[in-house]
């Protein structure tokens, strides 16, 4: 729980926000590996960074704070996150996933997890009967993300958390797009909230990290064994970047926003767009579940061209968005997901949950907004075949 009621105090002044020895009003960098014991048994808090770190430890109580968790913890990358929650899981479990995920969570699934006999199953979360038709005895947990990536797929998480309960099952909700100043998947029913902070808690496309909020005490414990246990901790030098990337996360948002709402009702309304994916459309899907569990639309975008425009020569005429993986950036950014973020996931499946070769991917970064889309206009008119 916040001890600030509004979110954009909490950003800056939640969690360690003050060095409490000298009142530095930004946590210093602790950079050291070791710490001095003052006797056997007698340590001042510390005795290894990988096991704990000042630096590590302010940006970890103020995730836990902004998510309103028991516990926060701060890996390497997003990927090092999700993989040291779903090391909670034994062989023999299966994890149920939205039907549409970053593709680097289906590849570790597919490809690392498999290892140790731990399954998947696609899953349609956004249908609540088929959603629970899909608990079989063996799935133990279900990974979430809403809106989903790339086609913005929202689900309802208290529906679907409620469900999952019922059954037992761990809900993981991957919160990147949305980051805590958009959407609190704790207090919408999850257990674990899993963030890329490389995107938008970093905001800057300067440093790679991952995060991880916790709901109780007991996976609090359970978590921090398996971070300390496993290693992939989050450097002091990259936490302190992370931290101070938080700080400005609502202004950022508030004009990421901003600009992603008339970038997407530019874009639906064009002649040479075949299809917009943005929550924050009315005729979107999961429109009102969207309103209802998150503050807006978040900044990213899908969408495709009508057949007679060549995707290739789109990304090769923009000139002010960048080609480029990943997103959240104050840049904007564009990709393909079949080719790039997805490419890990195979064509048959592709296919099957819509992800087609045409999709294009905006994240819409913090420019002044007329650049932006005089940049996608003139891409669209370059790509037209004629």
């Amino acid at each position: 729980m916040s001890k600030f009621e509004n979110k954009e105090t909490a950003l800056i002044h939640g969690g360690i926000s003050i060095d409490e020895r000298t009142g530095a009003v930004n946590i210093p960098i602790y950079q050291t590996s070791t710490y001095k014991q003052d006797g056997l048994g007698k340590m001042r808090g510390y005795e290894y960074s990988r096991t704990g770190n000042p630096t590590r430890e302010a940006l970890e109580s103020l995730i836990a704070e902004l998510e309103g968790g028991v516990a926060g913890f701060a890996f390497g990358s997003g990927m090092a996150a999700l993989t040291a929650v779903l090391s909670l899981l034994h062989s023999g479990d299966r994890v149920l996933i939205s039907s549409n995920v970053y593709g680097g969570t289906f590849r570790l699934l597919n490809k690392v997890f498999d290892h140790f006999s731990i399954t998947y199953t696609i899953a349609d979360t956004t249908d609540l009967e088929v959603y629970e038709s899909q608990i079989t005895e063996d799935v133990k947990a279900v990974i979430i993300e809403s809106p989903a990536n790339p086609l913005m797929t929202v689900t309802d998480i208290q529906a679907v958390a409620d469900v999952s309960h019922r059954h037992g099952l761990l809900v993981i909700v991957d919160n990147t797009f949305m980051t805590p100043y958009l959407q609190n998947p704790l207090k919408l029913g999850a257990d674990i909230v899993v963030h890329s902070a490389t995107k938008y808690l970093g905001g800057h496309s300067d440093v790679v990290s991952g995060l991880a909020v916790v709901n109780s005490a007991e996976l609090a414990e359970q978590i921090a064994f398996i971070q300390n246990s496993t290693g992939g901790v989050l450097g002091p030098f990259d936490s302190f970047l992370l931290i101070r990337g938080i700080k400005t996360l609502a202004v950022r948002m508030d004009r990421h926003v901003e600009n992603a709402e008339k970038a997407a009702a530019f874009l639906s309304s064009h002649s040479a767009v075949k299809n917009v994916y943005y929550p924050g459309l009315e005729s979107s899907q999961g429109y009102d579940i969207n309103r209802r569990q998150a503050k807006n639309g978040g900044a990213m975008i899908s969408f495709e061209l009508k057949e007679n425009y060549d995707i290739n020569k789109f990304f090769e005429s923009l000139e002010l968005i960048t080609l480029a993986e990943s997103l959240g950036g104050v840049e904007s950014l564009v990709c393909h997901p079949a080719s790039m973020t997805h490419a890990s996931i195979p064509a048959d499946i592709r296919k099957k949950v819509g992800i087609t070769d045409g999709l294009i991917r905006l994240s819409i970064g913090i420019e002044k907004i007329d650049d932006i889309l005089a940049d996608l206009e003139n891409a669209i008119s370059a790509a037209e075949i004629k």
